[in-house]
């Protein structure tokens, strides 16, 4: 089963990645790279327009593949507010999230929001667990999965290279399905 293009809980909206956004997150993304690059190892060197197009473009394969299910976090008039998806490659069933904030949406619960929402459509579509993987320096993203019933699982070295403050550590966060 395939989730939904669109999601909003009346404060939160998600809708699918469009090829169009790409001119967008590109303003998005630089308008906070000291923000993203100490966590994402894809804002450490800057972020190019080709970049945004191969992002947008990425996450309209991977959804049609049903490798992952990508969505722009948005305002009500549509702004990029930042990035949540839900992707498959932690197998047997389970879905993992992955987000990021611009820096001037964060502190207002979005990423919990967007979370919450992207839960109970992880749930909705069949899955047995959601899990979050963060690195252990990234504490604001730890918070997250802590607020919305996650347990702390473990950690494990990370499989691939992080941001600029990363330790190279993989926090991992697991809620099974109610």
């Amino acid at each position: 089963m395939e989730p939904a293009s669109e999601l909003s809980d009346g404060e939160v909206r998600l809708r699918r990645w469009r090829i169009d956004d790409a001119a967008a997150v590109f303003r998005a993304v630089n308008d906070s790279l000291d923000h993203l690059a100490p966590f994402m190892p894809w804002a450490v060197d800057g972020y190019s327009e080709a970049d945004a197009v191969d992002f947008v473009a990425t996450s309209e394969r991977e959804w049609r593949d049903g490798e992952a299910f990508s969505y722009a976090i948005v305002s009500a008039d549509d702004e990029i507010l930042g990035s949540i998806g839900l992707m498959t490659r932690i197998g047997g069933g389970g879905l993992e999230i992955g987000y990021w904030l611009g820096k001037p949406y964060t502190g207002r619960g979005l990423a919990t929001g967007a979370t919450a929402l992207l839960v109970a459509e992880a749930f909705r579509i069949g899955a047995n667990r959601v899990e979050i993987r963060h690195d252990e320096a990234n504490e604001r993203s730890g918070l997250v999965p802590a607020r919305l019933g996650f347990t702390r699982v473990g950690s494990a070295p990370a499989e691939l290279p992080g941001g600029t403050a990363s330790t190279g550590t993989h926090v991992r966060w697991r809620l099974p399905a109610p």
